[in-house]
């Protein structure tokens, strides 16, 4: 695979930051204010065990922004794809923007906050004019402007295939897990516990899981949990979240959850995401 590079600049506010962690979600090695002139450098340095560069280069990088057109050229020399993202955004949505997080503008002095606006715009016209792709960002949720950026490293089939589920059993007597986006009760079905020829087995072993799955109520409980992850999934995805974490819990995380989890798997491979089952707790007693 050709190595790539790609520049991700524009105006100070305009989402360059939110550009940057959606690439490094993507598997790119970003790096952010790396001054131009250092790049050919840098590249030669990481040789090839970083296919997929971004990095970040904006105003406060402007005394070498005027070397970028032999900067750029000697990266292609080597034989890597480059490609420059530029963001900006209307004035007033910026001139709004620093106004409500307080932050100060790089190149704010004396004249003002949209003097420095309309400087920067100034500074940063050279690169624009090479960009291979523009975002404007006036307007646009974090979530759109992310979608975007994916959509055009990545192309819309692979920008869907980057989430990833986890299912993962647990026992509501030791809590519940770390960073789990949904949870589903599961105690309101029989218990194997109770049954003593099953109990020291696991919903890993046939005989728990043919109890626990061919219960009438958990055919019911999956018929409408299969509609609500199905609904569910894509709009996460759609809303940028590369992962999510799908709890499944029982009394102590070793027989009715650990079955569900394993036989609900199968199900969400159907969504297109990668799926990986965890059981935090079948070890207990």
């Amino acid at each position: 695979m050709k190595r790539q590079l790609v520049l991700i600049t524009g105006l100070s506010g305009s989402g360059k930051s939110t550009g940057a962690r959606a690439l490094e979600d993507a598997g790119f090695f970003v790096i952010d204010n790396l001054p131009l002139v250092m790049l050919p450098d840098f590249i030669a340095l990481t040789g090839h065990g970083y296919e997929r560069v971004a990095t970040v280069v904006d105003a406060r990088s402007s005394d070498f922004l005027g070397d970028c057109h032999e900067v750029l050229q000697r990266i292609k020399d080597q034989g890597i794809a480059v490609e420059i993202m530029f963001f900006e955004t209307a004035d007033h949505d910026l001139v709004k923007r620093f106004s409500e997080t307080r932050r100060r503008h790089p190149l704010a002095q004396k004249e003002g906050l949209l003097a420095a606006i309309q400087k920067e715009r100034q500074i940063m016209s050279g690169l624009r004019k090479l960009a291979t792709v523009i975002f404007d960002s006036s307007g646009l949720t974090v979530h759109q402007l992310r979608q975007q950026v994916l959509g055009a490293v990545l192309g819309a089939e692979e920008q869907h295939g980057q989430m990833q589920l986890h299912v993962q059993s647990f026992g509501f007597r030791n809590g519940l897990p770390l960073g789990a986006d949904l949870v589903f009760d599961v105690r309101f079905l029989d218990n194997p516990h109770f049954v003593e020829e099953l109990r020291p087995k696991t919903g890993l072993d046939p005989e728990v899981s043919s109890f626990v799955l061919n219960q009438t109520d958990y055919q019911s409980f999956l018929v409408k949990l299969k509609d609500l992850l199905f609904f569910l999934i894509p709009r996460y995805r759609d809303e940028g979240k590369t992962s999510l974490t799908i709890g499944i819990g029982c009394t102590g995380g070793r027989h009715r959850s650990v079955a569900i989890a394993e036989d609900l798997a199968p199900y969400l491979m159907g969504t297109g995401c990668v799926v990986q089952v965890n059981h935090r707790d079948v070890d207990g007693e």
